[in-house]
This record gives structure tokens, C-alpha cells and sequence, in this order.
């Protein structure tokens, strides 16, 4: 005998069981969450490097300094 489960049901059961390992986890969500921003932020910026023009050493060392636009 062959049970069948609609996709409604395993739809339903598979939110369910979702929505309690965030509940149970939460700071493990939010460490995963963190994390995926970052690497998205960090996509974008290295997307921003290659559109843009060369930098001198002089400018890297003032932004890493905290001296962006004395130059």
C-alpha cells in the first residue's frame, strides 16, 4: 500500500518545520544572515573596484588612515 501526501500538506509541513528551527536557532539564523550581508556587501564592493580607475598608494593610505577627501 503506497501513501500520497499532497504538495499542499508537504508544502505545509515543510514551513512548519522551518518556521521551528529558526524559532530554536534564532542566533544561528541571525550569524547566517549576518554573514550572507556581508558577503553580498563585499560582491558589491569588489564589483565598484573593477568599474572604477586605478588608486595611488598614497590614496589607499589616506582612506585607511581616515583621510578620505583631503586629497
Amino acid at each position: 500500500m503506497e501513501t500520497l501526501i499532497d504538495d499542499r500538506k508537504i508544502k505545509d509541513l515543510f514551513k512548519q518545520a522551518i518556521i521551528e528551527a529558526i524559532e530554536e536557532k534564532k542566533e544561528v539564523v541571525h550569524d547566517l544572515l549576518v554573514e550572507v550581508m556581508e558577503d553580498i556587501a563585499m560582491v558589491r564592493a569588489i564589483q565598484d573596484g573593477e568599474n572604477s580607475g586605478p588608486a595611488s598608494r598614497d590614496d589607499v593610505f589616506q582612506i585607511l588612515e581616515g583621510k578620505e577627501g583631503s586629497a
